[in-house]
């Protein structure tokens, strides 16, 4: 895999989506607006500039109202579900095509670092079997959900049992584990197996949990889109470690080569642990439409 190439634990995985709760379909796109039937506005704000969100979180499936709970209920009497964890059980309904239609009504609400974030929703409302398969049926604390869209209104609170968290309507759904994603990192020759397993790990930890990155300003979007889909960020980590060096800083700042379009400076620091000397590489990432790619491979980086 060259350096370009996305993480196959990511990039092989299909767009996935499910429907806005309580709606037979998703938004219609009319006239290059998403527009929302039950929030009353344009998800792309009008004429105002679509606000792009590239989140990393867990999706959790939840009733909107308890009429829905209710006739999931009676379809779990009907369902052989002996000895299954609430969650298998929620999961085998799901999957069942005549249920399809209570899958229709779930509301899909995003959690970041356990905060109810946005209530997602696709763009394509054929894409609900494949979200069906994002409710894991023996869920692990490594389980991950990236979300790729657009960020839209605040929505009401009928629309999800009272919770008033911005939309998104998403065109790309990603669900993997972290050792899924691990072991799709080419690994450096030098380094052990399992160094470099605990290595990307720590790595990816660090990135989600950076503080209040929702995904949805330009600079976060930009870090979490080279935490999956550019190893030799891994790579390059792994490398600091074997010189005594550790990954002390991420900081991320706007480009003095944006211009027509917006360009972001991720910059590495990495400590030496015997002498404190610094050294510092960065990546360029062009996040000016909604889908994010590399302009500049990680290079040396010089302060001015």
């Amino acid at each position: 895999m060259s350096e370009l190439e996305p993480v196959e634990a990511v990039a092989a995985m299909p767009t996935t989506g499910t429907t806005i709760p309580n709606q037979a379909v998703a938004p219609p796109v009319q006239g290059g607006a998403i527009d929302c039937p039950t929030c009353g506005g344009s998800l792309s704000g009008g004429t105002s500039p679509p606000l792009y969100i590239y989140a990393i979180g867990r999706l959790e499936a939840r009733f909107p109202l308890l009429a829905v709970e209710k006739e999931f209920a009676q379809a779990a009497g009907r369902t052989e579900t002996t000895g299954l964890t609430d969650r298998q059980t929620l999961h085998r309904i799901l999957s069942q095509r005549e249920y399809r239609y209570l899958a229709r009504q779930l509301c899909w609400v995003m959690t970041i670092e356990g905060l109810e974030t946005y209530i997602v929703a696709p763009r394509d409302p054929s894409d609900l079997e494949l979200l069906i398969e994002a409710v894991r049926p023996n869920p692990r604390a490594t389980d991950v959900d990236i979300v790729i869209g657009v960020k839209g209104p605040i929505a009401p609170p009928t629309l999800c049992n009272g919770l008033t968290v911005p939309i998104v309507v998403f065109d790309q759904l990603y669900s993997f584990d972290v050792d899924s994603l691990v072991a799709s990192i080419p690994r450096p020759q030098n380094v052990d197996a399992d160094q470099f397993k605990a290595t990307a790990e720590e790595v990816f930890n660090r990135v989600i949990q950076i503080g209040d990155n929702a995904g949805a300003t330009d600079e976060h979007r930009a870090l979490n889109y080279l935490s999956v889909r550019y190893p030799a960020l891994y790579a390059a980590v792994a490398d600091g470690q074997a010189r005594n060096a550790s990954l002390s800083a991420v900081e991320a700042r706007s480009s003095a080569l944006s211009g027509t379009r917006r360009i972001v400076e991720i910059v590495f620091s990495f400590t030496n642990r015997t002498s404190d000397v610094v050294e510092k590489s960065f990546a360029r990432v062009d996040v000016t439409e909604e889908f994010p790619f590399l302009v500049t491979k990680l290079s040396p980086y010089f302060d001015r």
